[in-house]
């Protein structure tokens, strides 16, 4: 995501590369000795921060070039559950407004590092931000005909506290990182109780991790499953989501879809 956003505020001005291959799953990542020789001869490196990538710190240390966290200035939301409770919530990326931070920072950052394009970064920056917002307001008017009990986002990982917030959504997961592949009985109890003291119409998965877990909570209550939603990774070029506009895209309207029954 962060290479797609950095891509559209710099245009053909800088050369962006990401470390981390499509499909990988970003929380527990391992840098090869490429990754690190692919680093050190980079400019400026962007990382998202908020404890998102684990193994980021000892992987900036072990190269010589300034790096920029691209979340600083985001309203942090804090995990309430499990060991990583207190800790950031990392998923900010996944407002369409906290994106516009990403970019203002991305704009300031590039505008350092060749200032004789600032005008033009701010330019692309703003363009962009136009088109974050439009999906924002978007999805927020399609939620507004919801009732009470139907605006809640369930989920296998807490990832969307920031989308929920955003749209007044009461966000539920099976849990809140992922840390770990398999659910315990009680996670999946939790969410199955959750779903059927609210009457919750529809509850997801993301796109790099099983949903056989959810697909539990399905059994157990009256849901639906509701679809794949995308989070840490973006698809192939070929795919729903090549660009991070599509990820934001394609998972407000399967959030909006299955919630609202289809309606438009």
């Amino acid at each position: 995501m962060l290479e797609d956003i950095a891509e559209n505020v710099a245009g053909d001005r800088l050369r962006v590369d990401s470390i981390t291959k499509v499909g990988a799953e970003i929380h527990g990542y391992e840098p090869t000795p490429r990754d690190v020789a692919k680093a050190s001869e980079a400019d400026l490196i962007l990382d998202n921060g908020l404890n998102l990538e684990a193994w980021f710190g000892q992987f900036v240390e072990s190269v010589d070039v300034p790096h920029v966290v691209v979340s600083d200035g985001v309203e942090v939301l804090d995990i309430t559950e499990d060991a990583n409770a207190g800790k950031p919530n990392p998923h900010a990326w996944m407002s369409a407004l906290n994106a516009q931070i990403y970019v203002d920072n991305m704009v300031a950052a590039f505008s350092d590092l060749e200032p004789a394009y600032s005008a033009e970064f701010a330019e692309n920056g703003e363009a962009y931000k136009r088109k974050l917002e439009e999906l924002h307001q978007k999805m927020i008017n399609k939620l507004d005909s919801l009732p009470d009990n139907e605006r809640a986002l369930v989920s296998c990982e807490g990832a969307f506290s920031y989308l929920a917030r955003d749209s007044g959504l009461r966000e539920k997961y099976i849990w809140p990182v992922n840390a770990e592949q398999q659910a315990t009985p009680q996670q999946i109890t939790s969410a199955i109780e959750f779903v059927k003291t609210n009457e919750v119409p529809a509850v997801f998965c993301e796109s790099t991790v099983s949903d056989k877990p959810m697909q539990q909570v399905v059994r157990a209550t009256d849901a639906s499953f509701g679809g794949t939603l995308y989070v840490d990774s973006l698809s192939e070029s070929d795919g729903p989501v090549p660009t991070y506009l599509d990820l934001i895209r394609h998972d407000a309207d399967t959030i909006v879809a299955a919630l609202t029954g289809g309606a438009e």
